[in-house]
């Protein structure tokens, strides 16, 4: 049994139980309360106080990349890492874009916060932090866009890491109105979202959903 510590709402937390399900694994939600991660005990887990961690029969793991490529190797059904080496190389690069550039300060992790998660958790919205983040998300979201305008996905013309680990931040990008539909709109990008809508990882992974799941585990 593989336990998936994670905090409602997460993205990064989503993509693991996204590539859980699509490698058809045994796994539960172990949730995590907002600044349980900075604490002695999931510090024993994650020392870098990150969202998410792991144990399978007792050995963990952390870093989102690393788990999904371990739940790729270890999992069931056809390989989510592309067999040409090309396609597998933008598959890295979607998954670095997405950690180095998306999900910092100043891009669009600012806009998906203010409009999405500050929302839900009952936090002050920072609007003159999302004026000042929209130049750079655009940029972002332009760049990912790219990589779709040839291909149904990312890295190509299968289904890859590179979709669960992209879709799990940039889903929140149709809820971000109006910031996060001016971004994407004109763009492969909300065909491609409701590609992933489709599936059933994504389905069983909304915040509604696995806030529910947080609930039954509690």
């Amino acid at each position: 049994m593989i336990t998936v510590h994670a905090i409602v709402g997460s993205p990064f937390g989503r993509a693991a139980m996204i590539a859980a399900i699509e490698k058809q694994l045994d796994w539960r939600l172990a949730p995590v309360v907002p600044g349980q991660h900075r604490e002695a005990a999931y510090l024993a887990r994650q020392p870098f106080a990150r969202i998410p961690a792991i144990d399978h029969d007792g050995w963990g793991l952390y870093e989102t990349q690393a788990i999904l490529r371990y739940f790729d190797a270890i999992g069931r059904g056809p390989s989510l890492t592309p067999a040409d080496p090309k396609a597998a190389a933008r598959m890295n690069q979607v998954m670095g874009i997405i950690d180095w550039y998306f999900f910092t300060q100043g891009s669009a992790l600012t806009v998906l916060f203010n409009r999405v998660v500050a929302p839900r958790l009952g936090m002050p919205v920072n609007e003159a932090a999302i004026v000042e983040a929209m130049p750079k998300a655009r940029h972002c979201i332009g760049v990912l866009a790219g990589f779709l305008e040839h291909s149904p996905w990312m890295a190509g013309d299968a289904f890859s890491l590179a979709d669960i680990h992209a879709g799990a931040h940039m889903a929140f990008l149709a809820e971000a109105a109006p910031e996060g539909l001016d971004l994407i709109a004109g763009t492969p990008i909300p065909a491609w979202l409701a590609r992933l809508d489709a599936r059933p990882s994504f389905q069983r992974t909304t915040w509604n959903a696995v806030e529910a799941m947080a609930k039954e585990a509690a």
